[in-house]
């Protein structure tokens, strides 16, 4: 089953930009595959603003979010799987959407609920 988060956090991130806002992504640095995130988070979570005027080379894969960017006059590249991506809004109206953490695993099929069972009670 293919995600559709990655197009998703696109689609919105576009939709932002072409209303003349800010857009802003919000990473779960705490979340399984992102631990190399949270020097730059402030309570498990990094706030970016990934406009085109604050960083370069934005790539929205299939399964990673890339992206250069400054922290305390640093410049940093950035990858964090796209599962960790919690939300995209725009700064002016907050306007956007809200994703749950994936963790990463391939889904499954829920199993099937078990067979009642009868017991003889005296």
């Amino acid at each position: 089953m293919t995600s559709t988060r990655p197009y998703l956090v696109r689609a919105i991130i576009d939709w932002i930009v072409d209303n003349s806002w800010t857009p802003y992504v919000v990473i779960a640095a705490d979340a399984p595959g992102a631990e190399a995130l949270l020097d730059y988070a402030t309570d498990g979570r990094l706030v970016l603003n990934v406009s085109a005027t604050a960083t370069r080379n934005l790539a929205i894969g299939k399964d990673t979010l890339d992206v250069d960017c400054r922290f305390g006059g640093r410049s940093v590249h950035l990858s964090a799987p796209i599962g960790t991506v919690v939300a995209v809004y725009a700064r002016e109206n907050s306007m956007g959407m809200v994703f749950e953490v994936e963790d990463g695993d391939t889904p499954t099929e829920p199993e099937p609920p078990s067979r009642p069972k009868l017991s003889l009670v005296k």
